[in-house]
C-alpha cells in the first residue's frame, strides 16, 4: 500500500481515474431511462441509484480534499444516513441529467486534487488515516467498481496490470476492517500479497490482481483463481 500510493504515483493515479470515468460515461452514454431503471450487481440498486451513490461519492471526497488543504479533518460521510435515504430519489432522474452529474462532480473532484500542494497530509477514510494521496486510489476503486455494477460491456478484461494491482490492495484494506472473514492469503501473478480476513485455518489463493479482485469484491466467481476451492465473498462497497 506504501508503494501504492507515493507522490511519484499521483499524476499517474489521477490519469487512470480520469481513464476509468471517461470509459464509464462512455458506457452509460447508450443507456435508455428505461435502462437506467434497470437492476445492477447490487441487489436492489438500480443503474440510477449506482450513478447517483457515485456522484455523491465525488461530491464527498471533493469536501475531504479542499478541507485537507485548508488543514481541517471533513469525514468523508458526516451523515451516513442522509447518504442511504438520498438514493430513493435518483429513480426519478433521467439518463440526461445523471449523466452530466457523474461528468460534473468528476471533473469537480479532479479539480480540487489539482490544488493539492501536500499529498501527505493525513485524512480519515472508512479504512483509517492515511495520506491524502490514497484518496485518488480510492475513487479508482469506486469508479471501476460500479462500472462494473452497472453491468455494461465492462469487464475485468479491461483493466490494465498497474491499475489492478491498486485496486486489490485497496479492497484489501477494506476488507481488514470487516469482521468475520475468512482467513486468507492473496498471491497475485504480480507480486502483490495480500493477507486478508481472521476466521479458520489461512488458505493461499493465487491468480492475477484483476481476478483476485474481482473475487473478494464478490463481483466475479473463482473459476480463475487456484486455492479457492470454491469459497465466496460478500459483496463490497
Amino acid at each position: 500500500m506504501r508503494d501504492m500510493i507515493r507522490l511519484g504515483q499521483v499524476d499517474p493515479a489521477r490519469k487512470r481515474v480520469a481513464d476509468a470515468t471517461s470509459a464509464l460515461l462512455g458506457d452509460c452514454i447508450v443507456l435508455s431511462d428505461a435502462d437506467w431503471a434497470g437492476p445492477t450487481l447490487l441487489p436492489g440498486w438500480s443503474r440510477a441509484q449506482v450513478a447517483h451513490h457515485l456522484a455523491r461519492g465525488a461530491d464527498a471526497m471533493r469536501q475531504v480534499t479542499l478541507a485537507a488543504i485548508d488543514g481541517r479533518q471533513r469525514p468523508l460521510y458526516p451523515y451516513p444516513d442522509q447518504r442511504l435515504a438520498d438514493l430513493e430519489t435518483a429513480n426519478g432522474r433521467t439518463g440526461l441529467d445523471l449523466q452530466i452529474d457523474l461528468d460534473t462532480t468528476a471533473g469537480g473532484l479532479d479539480e480540487a486534487f489539482g490544488l493539492v500542494t501536500d499529498w501527505l497530509a493525513t485524512v480519515r477514510l472508512p479504512v483509517g488515516e492515511l495520506p491524502l494521496s490514497a484518496l485518488i486510489v480510492a475513487r479508482l476503486h469506486e469508479v471501476v467498481l460500479h462500472h462494473l455494477d452497472l453491468r455494461t460491456s465492462f469487464s475485468l478484461a479491461d483493466l490494465e496490470p498497474v491499475a489492478a494491482s491498486w485496486l486489490l490492495q485497496w479492497a484489501a484494506l477494506w476488507l481488514r476492517t470487516k469482521a468475520g472473514l475468512p482467513a486468507v492469503s492473496l498471491h497475485s501473478e504480480s507480486g502483490v500479497v495480500e493477507r486478508v480476513g481472521e476466521v479458520g485455518e489461512e488458505r493461499t489463493v493465487k491468480g492475477s490482481d484483476a481476478d483476485l479482485w474481482g473475487w473478494v469484491t464478490g463481483r466475479t466467481g473463482a473459476d480463475a483463481l487456484d486455492g479457492a476451492d470454491g469459497l465466496t465473498w460478500p459483496l463490497l462497497g
